[in-house]
């Protein structure tokens, strides 16, 4: 049996499987003159810009280890998804990747049909860099109107510390600022998106001060998990939110953050609202 999970080099026997999967002629490499379909470990080494000898021996598991930097070429001249990247690093470091941050301007319809179904609880998907990308009608009505933002000003940091509204609906709106700050430092750096922050960065340290002296405090906060959030909506009051953050399968750049009302008292009010 060659199933990569029950023998004990997976990841050769996964790297092998990949590489004949794909298309010499159409990788620029001549088709001709091949024992086995698809490449050669040589080409997928100068793909991967890596030694054509420690490619061979990760395909018959000498050698070690590779690192992750090794991996991410490897990924990248197999031409792998996502999830094939990360079942990569399951089996050649026991780890998925780290998240990596990329520009995203949406959600499948799936996701978007899993968050309507979360009515009356609030939910949003936002990304490694804290845009908002997606939400339900709950959200809308509970949180904030996202569709009526162009979407470079749909970031939840420029809508804590510019938006006059969120203070008025929080009861501590320090507490929840600190928070929401030292969360998006960690996922920020975690997906290697410094570059991409620093303009939202400078941005608001010009216009917020509060801002400027919190991001210099340099706090880091866990951003998936579980707490309570109390809010006071303009129609309907106080209202209390159990929340929870959770990683989108196949996409760990992005999160969904959904918000429970923590009493059906609250969660019928939301509803007649909606209505």
């Amino acid at each position: 049996m060659n199933d990569s999970l029950v023998t004990g080099n997976g990841l050769g026997l996964y790297l092998r499987d990949r590489r004949t999967k794909l298309d010499p002629a159409a990788l620029g490499f001549s088709p001709e003159r091949r024992r086995t379909p698809g490449l050669r470990r040589e080409e997928v080494a100068q793909r991967a810009n890596i030694s054509p000898t420690w490619y061979t021996w990760l395909e018959q598991g000498r050698g070690g280890a590779p690192s992750a930097d090794v991996l991410d070429r490897i990924a990248r001249a197999l031409m792998l998804t996502d999830v094939e990247r990360e079942h990569l690093f399951l089996l050649g470091l026991g780890r998925p990747p780290e998240v990596r941050y990329r520009k995203n301007d949406g959600v499948t319809p799936r996701l978007q049909r899993v968050l309507d179904a979360l009515d009356p609880s609030p939910a949003v998907i936002r990304t490694a860099v804290w845009d908002v990308v997606a939400w339900n009608r709950a959200a809308t009505v509970m949180l904030m109107d996202y569709g009526s933002l162009p979407p470079e000003r749909r970031n939840i940091l420029r809508f804590i510390f510019l938006d006059p509204r969120a203070r008025a609906a929080q009861y501590d709106w320090e507490s929840v600022a600190r928070f929401v700050l030292g969360a998006f430092r960690v996922d920020a750096i975690r997906a290697g998106a410094r570059a991409e922050v620093e303009p939202l960065i400078d941005e608001l340290c010009r216009l917020s001060p509060e801002f400027r002296t919190m991001w210099g405090e340099n706090d880091v906060r866990g951003s998936h998990g579980e707490a309570v959030k109390h809010i006071r909506h303009p129609v309907l009051g106080p209202l209390a939110f159990e929340f929870s953050a959770f990683a989108v399968d196949g996409r760990p750049d992005l999160a969904m953050v959904v918000y429970n009302p923590a009493t059906p008292e609250d969660a019928e009010r939301i509803r007649s609202l909606l209505a």
